[in-house]
């Protein structure tokens, strides 16, 4: 038997094929879970919905998660579909593309407002609805990023945006804690995926990152694995944790001159 046969969750913040939540799906989906998606807006219909059908998903929504009438919608088909459930995943996070370049004393009011709108507080809306289908207890798990720790060059606003987030982990962590709910963070290194393509210089930087930490740069795969743990009752002790999945980068303090051109390191046998 899989770690989550038997087991049932929701994600949201599948973008495409190279999403890091569709890394997170394909793990638990091997471990035996059953999933449902919530995607955001018509144009990412196309893209989430063969994907979901590939693990043999019924339950496919669309949520706007800046809108608590459409958070209630999904979360009362999902109780519908599934009675309850055990994990969800929040992957979701946006800042307007025009702030995620250029000085960060020029961020706007209203871009300030969407990032952590969407980025955070979104977190906190899905946490409310789902301790109500938890009735055994759960595990909740989000996606943040270093620069929420350290200044990530163009990543601005979002970096503050997930500083808030992982703040929210750990308040939630607490809040939740007495139903037996967890809830961590994974601090995933730069991939390749939609959402990182609006960050400025982001192919600099991965690589960079890769040329720097100890295992160079990770994949969704890595992530995925992460999360297999992290939500499953092997974590049964964890909660309100950031854990990096960034091939060791958070720990360096410099790079090492020898490979500071921007070649990945080299991999031992």
């Amino acid at each position: 038997m899989g770690l989550f046969e038997g087991k049932k969750g929701l994600i949201f913040g599948v973008a495409n094929k190279d999403s890091i939540a569709w890394g997170i799906a394909q793990a638990l989906h091997e471990e035996g879970a059953q999933i449902g998606f919530s995607y955001a807006g018509e144009v990412l219909e196309k893209r989430v919905k063969p994907l979901a059908a590939s693990i043999n998903s019924g339950f496919v929504e669309e949520c706007d998660v800046t809108n608590d009438a459409a958070i209630d919608q999904v979360f009362s088909k999902a109780t519908d579909y599934f009675g309850t459930l055990d994990f969800v995943v929040h992957a979701v996070a946006y800042a307007p593309r025009e702030e995620l370049s250029g000085r960060f004393s020029n961020t706007s009011r209203e871009g300030f407002r969407i990032a952590l709108d969407i980025s955070c507080y979104s977190l906190i809306a899905l946490a409310k609805r789902a301790r109500d289908l938890m009735p055994n207890g759960g595990s909740i798990l989000t996606l943040t990023y270093y620069g929420s720790e350290k200044v990530t060059p163009n990543y601005n606003v979002m970096g503050v945006a997930k500083a808030a987030l992982e703040s929210s982990v750990r308040y939630l962590a607490w809040d939740l804690g007495g139903q037996n709910i967890r809830v961590n963070a994974i601090s995933a290194g730069p991939i390749k995926t939609l959402a990182s393509s609006g960050v400025g210089g982001f192919r600099s930087s991965l690589k960079y990152v890769g040329s720097i930490a100890p295992l160079g740069n990770v994949t969704q795969d890595n992530v995925g694995d992460a999360a297999r743990f992290l939500l499953s009752d092997w974590a049964s002790g964890i909660t309100g944790e950031v854990m990096y999945v960034d091939g060791g980068y958070n720990i360096m303090g410099a790079a090492d001159p020898s490979t500071a051109s921007g070649s990945a390191p080299a991999q031992a046998a």
